[in-house]
């Protein structure tokens, strides 16, 4: 290789990395100027709490299905219109119907002593029969074990699933991760053995009195074998293994009045702004509009839905145009089938739509902490190269990992995929529960949220996402 051209090679790879520190976007500001406009408006004018408000406490839960998420497609929509984005629109996608009931009760009976406990049915479960279920109580500390217990043990038995999150993990995720096939799938595996019921020790983080709903399957279990399956509290699923110890013989009983509905028409709202160099190329920013049906799904994910919104209100407040199409999508239906993020998905490869990029956010509305990406190593160590950029903001977790539910579909080799990582440590004591309200959202936790994937969906449209781009960009 002569020098000149490797000199010329050099001063291009130079020039992709040291353009991120150094170079100007359209209004002459540098990133750092540009990234501080961000966080300075999302601060002092930002949207993302009031939205929050609305959708939370005026709206409510928003289950898919349910008259609530109407509302909240049609809430969004509108104030995306607001924005004066170039287009907003309805994707329609049909979702499962699932109602709750009348709130579920439950107790138990030991040594002529009746105990009430805090359960709620898992999402998707089937009703107890007419009257309520009551029969002896077989704990485990997983599905698992069942298999060495077997039928003769646990026919006719309501089976207490006592499984908690591992403390020492400080990845609270990972805790959950750990925990989450028991809730999922511990009624299908004890109906196997013949149990009459399944209770599941609440996957939260916290000793309280809060059961925490979640999705559960049957897999391909015939309905008329399909079993109910509650959430128990923390606080009591303590309470009735220590009571178990003392009497293994003891009555649980508790009563759910579930249903499963046939599928109803739903949407994924959908706005962008057009690129202006390469317009057809996507960036989308998304959180899923639907939540649990017993709080208001503030954090789980409204928080996520409005910092997506404010990414490009932010974005149009800056000034800044994008070389990219920017989409911010509010996914329909993650808690209980992912049928929003799997018919964007579907749409966009149908659409032959070139995506490089998609962030999600739905781990809370606490502080950031960074980011996780699903990359190759070569865009990860670009990414690196921006976290100079974060670090005035505390932002300091870049790391390869998982991205986010809704925009897993998207992943095909090309596309990059990253999640926003807020502290995780109490995210887990109101995920699911009664107490995922907007009163346990701050202010500025979620401000900060917004601005900072604000700034990565900034740094990402201006700069690609390979280490030299393929994009006339650079042959120009």
């Amino acid at each position: 290789m002569n020098k000149t051209l490797l000199s010329f090679r050099l001063a291009l790879i130079c020039c992709t990395f040291g353009l991120l520190f150094f170079s100007s976007n359209l209004n002459g500001q540098s990133d750092e100027a540009s990234i501080k406009t961000f966080y300075d408006t999302s601060l002092t004018n930002g949207m993302s709490y009031n939205w929050l408000d609305y959708l939370s406490n005026t709206i409510g839960g928003r289950l898919s299905g349910s008259k609530n998420a109407e509302l909240a497609i049609e809430y969004t929509k509108s104030e995306l219109e607001k924005l004066g984005l170039d287009r907003v629109w309805l994707q329609p996608v049909m979702v499962p119907k699932w109602v709750r009931g009348n709130q579920e009760m439950a107790y138990f009976e030991s040594n002529g002593v009746l105990k009430k406990v805090n359960i709620c049915a898992l999402g998707g479960s089937v009703a107890t029969p007419n009257g309520g279920l009551k029969a002896k109580v077989l704990e485990v500390g997983s599905y698992k074990e069942l298999a060495d217990l077997g039928e003769e043990n646990v026919k006719g038995k309501i089976v207490f699933i006592n499984r908690a999150l591992q403390p020492e993990l400080i990845n609270t995720f990972q805790a959950y991760g750990g925990c989450s096939s028991e809730r999922y799938r511990g009624a299908a595996e004890a109906a196997k053995y013949g149990a009459v019921g399944t209770i599941v020790r609440s996957l939260s983080s916290r000793q309280d009195d809060y059961p925490h709903t979640g999705s559960m399957g049957y897999g391909d279990l015939p309905v008329n074998q399909r079993i109910p399956s509650a959430a128990i509290s923390t606080n009591d699923a303590v309470i009735l293994s220590e009571a178990l110890k003392t009497d293994s013989n003891l009555d649980f009983y508790f009563e759910q009045n579930c249903q499963q509905f046939d599928d109803v028409l739903s949407y994924n709202v959908i706005g962008e702004m057009r690129g202006t160099e390469f317009p057809e190329e996507y960036i989308v920013v998304g959180g899923h509009l639907d939540s649990w049906d017993l709080g208001d799904g503030a954090h789980d994910d409204g928080a996520g839905v409005v910092q997506s919104m404010d990414v490009l209100r932010l974005l149009k407040e800056s000034g800044i145009k994008t070389k990219r199409t920017i989409r911010v999508v509010l996914f329909m239906n993650e808690e209980n089938g992912l049928r929003g993020g799997r018919k964007y998905a579907e749409e966009a490869k149908a659409n032959n739509e070139k995506h490089v990029f998609a962030l999600e956010s739905d781990a809370g509305g606490f502080t950031p902490r960074g980011f996780s990406f699903d990359c190759s190593d070569v865009m990860f160590n670009k990414v690196l190269g921006w976290q100079p950029l974060f670090k005035p903001y505390l932002i300091h977790y870049f790391e390869k990992g998982g991205s986010g539910a809704d925009i897993g579909p998207l992943k095909d080799g090309n596309v990059v995929l990253a999640g926003l990582r807020p502290d995780s440590q109490r995210y887990f004591d109101h995920h699911h529960a009664a107490n995922d309200t907007f009163e346990h959202v701050n202010k500025r936790e979620l401000e900060l949220g917004a601005a900072t994937m604000t700034s990565l969906v900034y740094l990402i449209d201006k700069y690609g996402t390979d280490t030299i781009s393929k994009n006339k960009e650079i042959k120009d």
